[in-house]
């Protein structure tokens, strides 16, 4: 595939407790939770965006793909060779994936007759759901030039999210402690799961845009019990309005609408974050 000439430019802004940016004096991990961004003037790097979000990709397929790229940025690692980053974006077919510790007490099925295919992978996390209406973003990215701190890079994930649903939704989303995840009150909206392996990252976040919540209801989400999980089309649709009924939703919005402009505001929200400059596959 080609790498296409014309690059997408966003403002030179970036999330204030990034340590490549850091004057004088230490960095207080007590920032992190700030939106607040801040003028920088460190070059860009460049990162390789695969844009496949108005695609259903097999969960198989995404993976195999995440993982051939992190082999290639290992093996430039090891001869240090520096690289672009990579962010695959795209919609999955309906499954199942639990992570490397995640426990199967969570599953409210067998497993041999599940509605779904399975996976256990080696993020960290317990078991979620990804489906058609669901934005998956699976950032390839060097902690080395960003900041080698796990803790840190959820939690940017978290902004990222956080960002976007405020700035084309006026939505207020937020975090709750020791929970990993965008909250919606008690509602999670987005779920993170990661891998680092020598500081590259992969697999990443899924945002509920559109997405059909009753397939959640076969698992205990993210193993987290009594709390729900919601969407930014139940958000929007306005209080009792039936399946028959209009509303300004369908009015404003469609599903193809509302993904193209989450999609939209997540990837600028993400090179605004992580000072990246995106170039399509």
């Amino acid at each position: 595939m080609t790498v296409l000439p014309k690059v997408l430019l966003y403002s030179t802004l970036a999330w204030a407790p990034t340590p490549r940016y850091k004057k004088n004096g230490s960095t207080n991990p007590a920032i992190i939770a700030r939106s607040t961004p801040t003028k920088i003037e460190a070059s860009k790097r460049r990162c390789v965006c695969y844009d496949m979000h108005k695609e259903l990709v097999l969960y198989a397929e995404a993976w195999s793909l995440q993982k051939s790229i992190v082999k290639e940025r290992k093996a430039l690692v090891q001869r240090n060779e520096d690289f672009s980053d990579s962010l695959i974006v795209l919609q999955h077919h309906p499954v199942y994936t639990l992570g490397t510790g995640s426990s199967e007490e969570y599953l409210h099925f067998d497993q041999k007759n599940a509605p779904f295919a399975v996976y256990r992978t080696e993020r960290g996390g317990e078991v979620t759901y990804h489906g058609p209406g669901q934005i998956v973003m699976y950032p390839i990215m060097n902690l080395r030039y960003q900041k080698m701190d796990l803790h840190w890079y959820l939690r940017a994930l978290e902004e990222v999210v956080i960002r976007a649903l405020a700035s084309s939704f006026s939505i207020k989303a937020s975090r709750i402690d020791g929970l990993t995840g965008v909250w919606l009150g008690d509602e999670k909206v987005a779920a993170i799961g990661v891998k680092v392996s020598q500081w590259i990252t992969y697999h990443g976040l899924a945002l509920n845009v559109s997405t059909d919540l009753a397939a959640f209801q076969q698992i205990v989400p993210c193993g987290i019990k009594g709390r729900q999980v919601g969407s930014i089309k139940e958000l929007l649709r306005p209080p009792n309005s039936g399946a028959s009924s209009p509303s300004c939703y369908n009015t404003v919005y469609d599903d193809s609408g509302l993904m193209d402009i989450a999609y939209t505001s997540l990837v600028q929200e993400f090179c605004e974050l992580f000072q990246v400059d995106l170039y399509y596959k």
